[in-house]
């Protein structure tokens, strides 16, 4: 109890006298423990089943790898994760949905590339790419890769780099970022290329393997069954250095093509306005489960390597790639449709 000062005013009442010092017991327990008032328990989540939205068709890439860790986070989890192929306008329509959604973590997003490549090739999109959306973190990437069929006349990149030169040469791709890793091959080297767009990376392969076009631009995972086949060669890797999974296929840079790397990465976000540590706990979550050796080698076994990042990283990368595409378009008279 605290003590009644000599100076306190004899003048009060009694219940006066006790509202006073109620009050000023109550201030001293305030200031004993500050944390318990300014900290409060962090909420549990998941508190219900989670949908992770993959904007492109089942079976694809980003759905495989969308399976994989969404079953390793419904255990960890103890709540369901649901894989929910919304697909339409390169990601577009799956992505819109996500931006709708409430920002408690219940609703995610995949996606690869494109995400950051719409914006440089869409005239409109029905959000801000910047600011519609909370990157939680870059799950895992690989490079792009020049393949050409197995029987054909290109065995290396310097082979197609001296004919490319000399005459026009016809690359296929299938959507945003392959479309401009072939631009940036063109300008890289000043070769003679043309694009030629196809619906899909099937339609593309089919063609490359049957000699209707010499050349297409693809991703890892896309190439990967082809050249197990025996049908299709790889011969240009769009990165820094070569991957184990393809040894013998040269990086542009030592075919003296400097500057083409190219990254298909799968990329995890969120709605936006996510609380921070709610982003932190899923970030933290998906490297417990990436790190388990059956994922990492799956993840191998098509060719991508497991990043997991922090988000204000994932953050600046994701604006690094759209100023360098929207550079590549614009030199390349490449505008948005």
């Amino acid at each position: 109890m605290f003590p009644m000062p000599a100076f306190f005013p004899s003048v009060f009442s009694r219940s006066t006298r006790r509202s006073v010092l109620v009050a000023a017991a109550a201030l001293a327990l305030a200031a004993a423990a500050p944390s318990a008032v300014a900290q409060p328990a962090a909420a549990k989540f998941p508190t219900k089943p989670v949908t992770l939205v993959v904007p492109y068709a089942a079976g694809g890439g980003t759905d495989i790898v969308g399976r994989l860790v969404a079953q390793r986070l419904s255990d960890l989890w103890g709540q369901p994760v649901v894989v929910d192929n919304r697909t339409g306008a390169n990601g577009v329509i799956g992505s819109s949905h996500v931006a709708k959604a409430a920002p408690d973590g219940h609703t995610l997003l995949l996606v690869v590339g494109s995400h950051a490549i719409n914006p440089v090739l869409m005239k409109s999109l029905p959000y801000d790419t910047l600011k519609a959306f909370t990157p939680v973190t870059n799950i895992a990437s690989s490079p792009m890769v020049l393949v050409a069929a197995a029987n054909g006349p290109f065995k290396t990149l310097p082979d197609m780099v001296r004919t490319a030169k000399k005459e026009e040469l016809a690359v296929g791709y299938s959507e945003g970022q392959t479309r401009l890793t072939g631009e940036l091959i063109r300008q890289a080297g000043e070769l003679k290329m043309t694009g030629i767009p196809y619906k899909g990376g099937a339609p593309l392969m089919v063609d490359v393997i049957g000699g209707h076009l010499p050349l297409g631009v693809t991703s890892v995972l896309t190439a990967l069954p082809h050249v197990q086949s025996g049908a299709l060669r790889v011969i240009g890797v769009a990165a820094d250095k070569r991957m184990a999974t393809f040894p013998d296929a040269m990086t542009f840079q030592e075919a003296g093509l400097k500057g083409v790397e190219s990254l298909s990465w799968y990329g995890l976000f969120g709605p936006a306005g996510m609380p921070a540590p709610l982003v932190a706990q899923i970030v933290q979550d998906i490297r417990k489960v990436t790190a388990e050796p059956a994922v990492a080698k799956q993840m191998q076994d098509q060719g991508a390597q497991v990043v997991v990042n922090a988000p204000d990283a994932f953050r600046a990368f994701l604006v690094g790639e759209t100023e360098k595409w929207a550079r590549v378009a614009q030199r390349g008279g490449i505008r948005p449709e």
